[in-house]
């Protein structure tokens, strides 16, 4: 089910998460996020969105309130206390302020009340996508410091030599520090729609271990087995 972005350096497709009980409804806004070169997955229940919005694949989720199962509301509760900040626009058929509240209270970003124009969808999913994509100037993990204006990095105060690839991944991974990233989150951020070799990312995950912790006395890249990395100080690792 998974799609493919291309986003390290901030550009092309992004993914997202639609969870709406009504198929026909969702086939057409699917269509139109295609259109803009967004990329889509479909949940039917709250039930399978947990399970898909956990996979750390998502950029936002479009979420209906009204779903089989679990409901919108709870499903967004049970993302947030598990500590998924993904971006969430909620979609209802109630346009009561109390409703709007309670979506919002449970972490929604977002509200839209159905019908809606789908360029009105489009103008949201576009903000909210832009309000959560900001990568600030300096990314810091203990003593290693990557500069994003200047594409440079540092561990205790001395430049490291990196390829482009294995900048894009330690990116990635500073990005998401102390969280883990799984393996093709890194992959779909990195390499986007190429098909890279099998080996590719154990490649490069082996040249940026020489290159930032060899040598020194902290390690900061630590691998999860049968998920992904982590980066951190090895003081931090569990």
């Amino acid at each position: 089910m998974v799609n493919n972005e291309r986003n390290v350096n901030g550009s092309q497709h992004k993914h997202v998460l639609l969870v709406d009980d009504n198929v026909e409804l969702a086939k057409t806004i699917m269509e139109y996020l295609e259109l803009h070169g967004i990329h889509s997955d479909h949940a039917a229940n709250g039930v399978m969105a947990l399970q898909l919005a956990r996979s750390d694949e998502y950029d936002l989720v479009i979420l209906d309130v009204n779903l089989p199962h679990l409901s919108g509301i709870k499903v967004c509760e049970t993302l947030r206390a598990d500590g998924i900040d993904l971006p969430v626009l909620m979609l209802t058929a109630r346009s009561e302020l109390s409703d709007k509240l309670k979506g919002f209270s449970a972490g929604a970003d977002d509200y839209m009340v159905k019908p809606f124009a789908l360029e009105e969808l489009m103008a949201r999913v576009l903000a909210l996508l832009k309000r959560s994509s900001g990568t600030p100037d300096r990314l810091v993990v203990d003593d290693l410091v990557l500069d994003t204006t200047q594409r440079q990095v540092y561990r205790a105060g001395v430049a490291l030599t990196l390829s482009p690839t294995c900048y894009n991944i330690l990116k990635v991974m500073m990005s998401a520090s102390p969280s883990p990233v799984s393996r093709s989150k890194i992959m779909r951020l990195v390499w986007g729609d190429a098909s890279p070799e099998s080996n590719s990312l154990k490649v490069h995950m082996f040249k940026l271990r020489q290159a930032v912790d060899k040598g020194q006395n902290t390690k900061l890249i630590h691998t999860l087995p049968n998920f992904g990395y982590v980066l951190k100080s090895e003081s931090r690792h569990q």
